[in-house]
C-alpha cells in the first residue's frame, strides 16, 4: 500500500540511546571509481551541518580511503546474483534482516545529492504504519507510484521486512524482465506485502526537472532553489560540479552555472 504525504571509525557522530527504535543512521554507499571519497565526506559535512538530532553516519563501500574517519565503514555485503548490468541492485542490501549489527531507523542518501536545508523532518516524519519505508515520489510519472530512491527511511537489522531482499535473490531472472532498477522493485514489493509512503514533495526536489527552467528558457535563465527545498536530487548525466560549472547533459538540456550550490555543497 502507498501513502502521499503532504572504515570502522572511533569517532562518530552518535551518543548514547535508551532504546533502539530511537538510534538514528545516517546510510550512504560508494562502489567503483564513479564517485570518489569526497562526495562521501562533503555528504557528511552537510548532515552534520543540517541534522540537530543524534546520528550515526555509515558507509556501505567497496573502498574506505580517503573517507573521514568520523564516518563508520563496512563492506557492501555480496548479492546471490548471477553476473549481469548492475543497476543499483546493491542498495538492495540495507534491508538485509542483520546488517553489522546495525538497528534503529536508518535514512539512505545518495552521495551525489544536495542538502539545502535543515532535514531533521525525515527522521521527525510519523508514518502511517509501523513497516513503511518513506521515499520519495517520482517526478516524471507520479502516476506510477514509484519511489526514487536517492532519499528513503526505513527500519533497519529490526527485521522488518523479513523476506525483501530473499525474494528478489530468489527470483531474480524474473524480477530484472519486469523492472529496470532497484528503486521498482522496492517500490512493487512494498506496496504489496508492506507498504510505501512518500515524502512532502516539496522538500526533496529534481534539479532536472525542477531547478533548470523549461527548454527553450534554460539557455538564458540560471537554475533556481525551489521555495521549501531540503534536498536537491541529481539523476541523469548531471552531477553537483557539472550544476555548480554550468556542463553536462544533452545539448538541449543545456545547464546554466549555478554558483549558489557551492554555499551547501561542501
Amino acid at each position: 500500500m502507498a501513502t502521499d504525504v503532504t572504515n570502522t571509525s572511533s569517532t562518530d557522530h552518535t551518543h548514547a540511546r535508551s532504546s533502539t527504535a530511537e538510534q538514528r543512521y545516517v546510510i550512504c554507499m560508494k562502489w567503483g571509481d564513479k564517485y570518489g571519497a569526497e562526495y562521501v565526506n562533503r555528504l557528511y559535512n552537510m548532515v552534520s551541518r543540517h541534522l540537530t538530532l543524534d546520528f550515526q553516519m555509515i558507509c556501505l563501500t567497496d573502498d574506505s580511503s580517503g573517507i573521514d574517519p568520523a564516518v563508520t565503514c563496512h563492506p557492501i555485503p555480496e548479492m546471490d546474483l548471477p553476473a549481469g548490468p548492475e543497476r543499483g541492485w546493491k542498495k538492495l542490501t540495507t534491508f538485509k534482516p542483520e546488517l553489522y549489527g546495525l538497528k534503529g531507523v536508518a535514512l539512505f542518501l545518495d552521495i551525489d545529492i544536495v542538502i539545502v536545508d535543515n532535514i531533521d523532518a525525515f527522521f521527525a516524519y510519523q508514518a502511517q504504519h509501523k513497516d513503511s519505508v518513506v521515499i520519495i515520489r517520482d517526478w516524471k510519472k507520479p502516476w506510477r507510484m514509484i519511489g526514487n530512491s536517492s532519499v528513503y527511511r526505513f527500519n533497519i537489522g529490526m527485521n522488518t521486512y523479513p523476506d525483501l531482499l530473499a525474494n528478489f535473490e530468489r527470483n531474480f531472472a524474473t524480477i530484472r524482465t519486469q523492472v529496470r532498477h532497484e528503486q521498482a522493485y522496492l517500490s512493487n514489493y512494498l506496496r504489496e506485502h508492506h507498504h510505501l509512503e512518500y515524502w512532502d514533495k516539496t522538500w526533496c526536489v529534481s534539479f532536472k526537472y525542477q531547478c533548470i527552467a523549461p527548454i527553450p528558457f534554460n539557455f538564458v535563465r540560471a537554475p533556481t532553489l525551489p521555495d521549501g527545498a531540503k534536498i536537491v536530487i541529481f539523476h541523469g548525466e548531471i552531477n553537483p560540479p557539472d550544476a555548480i560549472n554550468g556542463s553536462g547533459g544533452k545539448w538541449y538540456r543545456h545547464v546554466k552555472p549555478s554558483p549558489w550550490l557551492k554555499d551547501y555543497w561542501r
